[in-house]
């Protein structure tokens, strides 16, 4: 099929009015436009040329206009100008690369970790929608296990690991299954060579695509509680995703107090503007922990990279103290130009509290946190700063305190026909708390230090370091000096999470998708 962009839309009929407005795309030609920065004769060409117009240029009539000042990425300025049809990028991915390498701070060390390209459209329907592997934008895809896993080292050396089991959604066929954190893959389609040699190693390689590229897959495993071997054949589905993998109720020192863990951001509001899956059982749980009159809670952020902007605002308003009603929840950061135009545009410069909050009157609140903990989930925590008690226990957080809003890129073929080419994913704003505290890219560092012990199953207040030290810290009024050591016992109850994670393509990020709505 002869796919090609024309470059030069703005000299093909008028710019629409009130170009703040959403617009619709022109020039829907296949011909062939040459310009001074060269020719696109090619699908990627042309998302190399739209992803560039749209950070660097502007976003209006989908990335074609070259003369209506509004870049979106959030470091434009310290871009020079590049020429997207340059030899020098292969890929759309490549130039995207090289523009990140500009978005250094106060220092020289570039602040872009996060932007990139979605090829298939899936994140949005799993972020939005909360089906995980659902149909994408470009095919039928035919789900996931929903499982997460990571290699943990077996010795002091760090010469031996085992894979282990972190977590199953409660609604995936591995959670279906009967799969559950601490649980051992011992071999993988009847293949025990599966120890970890490195990022791109065989063995890690083959386990990637037997665990997260596959439609089957065959497990060994011994089990976390039992220690008797198991054996899974797990079939690749989609499900409504369910991102509370537990939940329960303490008596701690005579006062009651909640927990759950949460893994993912799925959105509370779907792409139509209904209740997710989300919404429901976060109101659910949230009715429970109110009904049990809890004065503390235990968010267990973990394992969680964050996600939909709307699911952050929905905790942190069920949490929020009532005396934060109607209150400055975070400020939007926005590059200069988009800052001007904030109310042409139509995006907002902050988010206030409900005014009514979700009616609990905690003492504390806690959040275990780790290397994993990213975007959205800091967000969450250091929005609730300002107005009340925040206890951070684990290990400093990823460091991610800006956020994306998705631009969908598509060209035309010979007929006119729009095709899909990728979602753009490139860090548009920041957001600071009510105190104006954010530009964590560093992280940010727990109250008190705690290791993370596979063989500990959830909401155990004994094998779990993160809840022994908050129990301690809720009887006593101090963390333990040290825990370690006690909970080191050589079993796997005893063996920390390294942080060898497989390339699982877990999203990360903090995504506002009423703002890309807006910006259509």
């Amino acid at each position: 099929m002869n796919k090609r962009f024309t470059l030069a839309v703005l000299t093909v009929g008028t710019l629409c009015a009130g170009f703040f407005t959403a617009c619709k795309k022109e020039s829907k030609s296949g011909s062939t436009t040459t310009t001074t920065s060269g020719t696109a004769t090619s699908d990627e060409d042309s998302l190399k040329y739209l992803m560039y117009n749209t950070m660097q240029v502007s976003y209006v009539n989908g990335g074609r206009s070259t003369t209506t000042d509004l870049p979106t990425y959030y470091w434009y300025s310290n871009v020079p100008t590049m020429n997207p049809l340059s030899s020098t990028y292969s890929t759309a991915d490549d130039l995207l690369t090289a523009m990140k390498a500009y978005s250094v701070g106060t220092g020289s060390t570039a602040l872009d970790r996060y932007s990139f390209l979605d090829r298939t459209g899936s994140l949005s329907t799993s972020l939005q929608d909360g089906v995980s592997g659902s149909l994408t934008k470009v095919s039928a895809t035919s789900g996931d296990f929903g499982m997460e896993v990571s290699y943990v080292y077996a010795d002091a050396n760090k010469s031996t690991t085992y894979l282990y089991v972190l977590y199953a959604d409660k609604n995936s066929p591995a959670g279906q299954a009967g799969l559950e954190r601490g649980d051992r893959i011992t071999a993988i389609n009847g293949d025990t060579d599966i120890a970890y040699d490195g990022s791109s190693g065989t063995n890690t390689t083959k386990v990637t695509n037997a665990l997260f590229n596959s439609t089957s897959v065959s497990l060994t495993v011994t089990k976390n509680t039992s220690k008797v071997t198991a054996s899974y054949s797990l079939t690749a589905a989609t499900y409504n995703i369910n991102p509370v993998l537990f939940d329960t109720t303490y008596t701690i020192n005579g006062s009651k107090v909640g927990y759950f863990v949460f893994y993912t951001f799925t959105s509370t509001y779907t792409s139509k503007g209904v209740a997710s899956p989300t919404k429901t059982v976060l109101d659910a749980l949230f009715t429970k922990f109110k009904a049990a009159g809890i004065t503390n809670l235990i968010v267990d952020l973990r394992y969680n990279g964050g996600g939909s902007v709307t699911t952050a605002e929905y905790l942190d308003s069920a949490i929020a103290p009532a005396s934060a009603a109607g209150k400055t929840m975070y400020y939007y950061l926005y590059n200069d130009k988009l800052t001007a135009n904030l109310d042409q545009v139509g995006l907002e410069a902050s988010v206030n509290f409900p005014a009514t909050t979700g009616g609990l009157a905690l003492d504390n609140v806690f959040f275990i946190t780790s290397g994993n903990t990213a975007s959205a989930s800091e967000m969450t925590l250091n929005n609730l700063k300002p107005y009340m008690n925040v206890q951070l226990v684990g290990t400093t957080t990823y460091g991610k305190p800006c956020g994306f809003i998705t631009f969908t890129l598509s060209d035309y073929d010979s007929t006119g026909k729009e095709q899909y080419l990728a979602d753009l994913y490139a860090i548009n704003f920041a957001t600071e708390n009510a105190s104006h505290t954010g530009g964590y890219y560093s992280g940010i560092t727990p109250t008190d230090s705690a290791a993370d012990y596979i063989g500990a199953r959830w909401g155990s207040l004994t094998g779990d370091e993160n809840l022994y030290n908050i129990q301690t810290y809720l009887t006593t009024g101090s963390y333990p000096a040290s825990t370690g050591g006690r909970l080191a016992t050589g079993s796997s109850e005893g063996l920390r999470v390294s942080g060898t994670s497989l390339n699982t393509k877990k999203f990360s990020g903090m995504v506002d998708y009423r703002i890309g709505k807006k910006l259509k």
